[in-house]
């Protein structure tokens, strides 16, 4: 594929620092945009530091280069900035000026004392699309606290609702308040860059990444506004759905989905339980839900004899839907992933190789990815026409 990006021409000046802001940024910078992420002089961004592991040099030291930050930080430059010094200031507002979008994820307020806030650059640039994402978002009680990923989790209800019905709640193990809230804001911007290429005005979007992390919760939460009652930990199990979870085999876990009527008698066939078609307890989707515990534990007995592929194998050949538990090692040996060309790996300028996982979006006639290596701090001073900055 060859031609122009979606967002080619685009510039973004990110002052968005820990993950949620940058993999916004990264998501814009992927499809196109010019990315100057601006960095605190001499130390960077801390996510840099937020490790084990980290990248080696030839020499086996440790660079500040984290996994997170590769997350959330490719295709982009890093100019270092001190926001304390008045010229730096007058920089950022002067690349503010002549950029398309501002991103930021410092407290409530912040900004302001440096003249960073939406109000300040939008008297220099009126047509600015400002984006900032906090914790609890720009009003309200909470605006000022802080929050990371595990609070959010917890306060949405994700947290409650996850895990094993007998054991305590449980944090997925991704920051995935963050990912969700930079996903919401990559695309709110490109909503608000459609809006001012129509003849609309600049804006300020204001993301929450408990709003976000609330939004998530999706039909859980409406389960909740609809019945009244709260939703409980279901561990692998799904929601109004039985069989419809993981089990064990000799040698694994599998994750079967079986519970529509005709699915069920294929399922007991496949593992030659026809008994199991006769009692009325599973009589359907409806009552196997009730009776679950009962029918986990007739299938765990049956599924005893089996190994997880041959099960998989048999199962998807019969039109089952259902997947072997992998641990991450597993998943990326899949061929169906190797197919996807899922991994990639690119060097930096020191010649460092760096692993980074591919975009997932995938377009017919434009490519999407920047497969560049994150910025070293301050790789991109030269941007800088300031005398105490020099070209690196």
């Amino acid at each position: 594929m060859t031609g122009p990006k979606p967002l080619d021409g685009i510039r973004i000046v990110d002052l968005g620092r820990t993950f949620a802001a940058p993999f916004a940024t990264q998501m814009l910078a992927d499809l196109g945009a010019d990315v100057i992420k601006l960095e605190r002089k001499g130390r960077g961004d801390e996510m840099r530091y937020y490790g084990p592991p980290f990248i080696r040099d030839a020499a086996g030291a440790e660079l500040p280069i984290s996994s997170y930050f590769i997350g959330g930080n490719r295709g982009k430059k890093s100019v270092e900035i001190d926001l304390a010094a008045v010229r730096d200031q007058d920089w950022i507002r002067s690349l503010a000026r002549d950029s398309d979008i501002f991103v930021e994820n410092f407290k409530v307020g912040d900004l302001a004392r440096y003249g960073l806030d939406y109000a300040s650059i939008r008297e220099v640039n009126p047509n600015i699309i400002y984006c900032s994402i906090t914790g609890f978002g720009q009003t309200g009680p909470y605006a000022a606290r802080p929050g990371t990923d595990s609070v959010f989790q917890a306060m949405s209800g994700m947290m409650s609702i996850t895990g094993e019905p007998d054991q305590p709640p449980t944090k997925i193990g991704l920051v995935m308040s963050d990912l969700i809230a930079g996903l919401y804001a990559a695309n709110a911007i490109q909503a608000a860059l459609h809006v001012r290429a129509r003849g609309g005005p600049g804006q300020h979007i204001d993301i929450s990444l408990l709003d976000c992390s609330i939004a998530a919760m999706s039909h859980r939460a409406i389960d909740y506004l609809m019945s009244g009652e709260i939703p409980q930990r279901l561990g692998t199990s799904a929601s109004g759905s039985a069989p419809a979870q993981t089990f064990s085999c000799q040698d694994g876990l599998i994750n079967i989905q079986a519970s529509a009527e005709e699915k069920f008698r294929t399922f007991c066939k496949v593992i030659k339980r026809p008994d199991l078609l006769d009692d009325p307890r599973f009589a359907t989707r409806a009552l196997r839900f009730i009776h679950v515990k009962v029918l986990e534990g007739e299938i765990e007995k049956s599924l005893k004899t089996w190994s997880v592929v041959p099960l998989y194998e048999e199962l998807v050949a019969n039109g089952i839907i259902c997947s072997p538990i992998y641990t991450v090692d597993q998943c990326f040996d899949d061929p169906q992933v190797r197919h996807r060309d899922l991994i990639r790996a690119v060097l930096d300028t020191d010649g460092n190789t760096i692993p980074m996982l591919a975009n997932p979006i995938r377009m017919s006639q434009t490519e999407v990815g920047a497969y560049v290596a994150p910025p070293r701090i301050g790789e991109h001073n030269w941007l800088r026409d300031d005398g105490d900055i020099r070209p690196t």
